[in-house]
């Protein structure tokens, strides 16, 4: 059985949080928490909150086997920017743009 779920407009850039989605990709669900749980980056926070909510609503929505899922894709895609002005010298602004990400993981029961 796979189940999908999604992450919409992460504050954090795509390419930050590709890098972490890149080493839990297609291990399993414990072995990926594992990961999370050591690394430093923002991202491995987002990514192992996400990792929780997914396997508890595949537990209790689809009666899945918590031991027995595995991580079968994590894509991580662009969202729309948050635009921002900073003040800047002679009355002009500066514009600043904030990064978010939408980001998809896909569990499936071995």
């Amino acid at each position: 059985m796979d189940t999908k779920f999604k992450l919409k407009y992460a504050r954090i850039s795509a390419q930050k949080c590709r890098l972490v989605a890149d080493q839990v990709r297609g291990k399993s669900v414990a072995q990926s928490l594992y990961i999370l749980e050591f690394s430093v980056k923002k991202a491995a926070r987002i990514i192992k909150g996400l990792l929780y909510s997914a396997m508890s609503s595949a537990e209790h929505n689809y009666g899945a086997d918590v031991d027995k899922l595995q991580v079968a894709t994590i894509c991580v895609d662009k969202a729309p920017h948050l635009k921002r002005f900073k003040a800047r010298a002679k009355g002009r602004g500066a514009r600043i743009l904030k990064q978010l990400c939408h980001i998809t993981v896909q569990l499936k029961e071995e």
